[in-house]
């Protein structure tokens, strides 16, 4: 199994989205590219944490490629926008690839140079090594209970 994480605005709706894709084996929802380890929802809202929501996506890369799930990453997104998504504003909501090795970096870069040339130069999505990845689920367990 691989992982690939993702940011691409909010996470609930990209979550859902990722697992009813054939090969996505589990996906969790969480925050990477901050400042510290742990963080909470309340925490990156202040958008003083560096994190942004990300999608966590662990798939059976005999059955999906990384780049194919790269290619649907920015289908279902504006990669145009940055720090936005529709009514979601903040570099919490930001367009980021976050890579785990040479390869994964080297596909992230040529999957958005073929995206930039579509959106004729455009992109401002990011492409990071994963940094202080964390599960969000404080944000998982208020949402169950609907008191956020």
């Amino acid at each position: 199994m691989e992982i690939a994480i993702l940011a691409l605005g909010c996470f609930w709706g990209p979550e859902i989205k990722f697992n009813k894709f054939n090969g996505v084996v589990n996906t969790e929802v969480g925050y990477c590219g901050g400042n510290n380890k742990n963080t909470n929802y309340k925490e990156v809202c202040t958008g003083k944490t560096n994190h942004a929501e990300v999608v966590r996506v662990e798939f059976d890369s005999s059955i999906i490629s990384y780049e194919d799930l790269l290619n649907y990453f920015f289908e279902i997104h504006d990669p145009t926008t940055a720090n936005r998504q529709g009514p979601d504003i903040g570099t919490q909501y930001r367009s980021e690839i976050f890579y785990s090795n040479n390869e994964q970096k080297e596909i992230a870069e040529n999957v958005l140079k073929k995206f930039d040339k579509k959106y004729k130069g455009k992109i401002v999505t990011n492409i990071s090594e994963i940094k202080n990845y964390c599960k969000a689920e404080d944000y998982h367990q208020k949402y169950l209970e609907k008191k956020f």
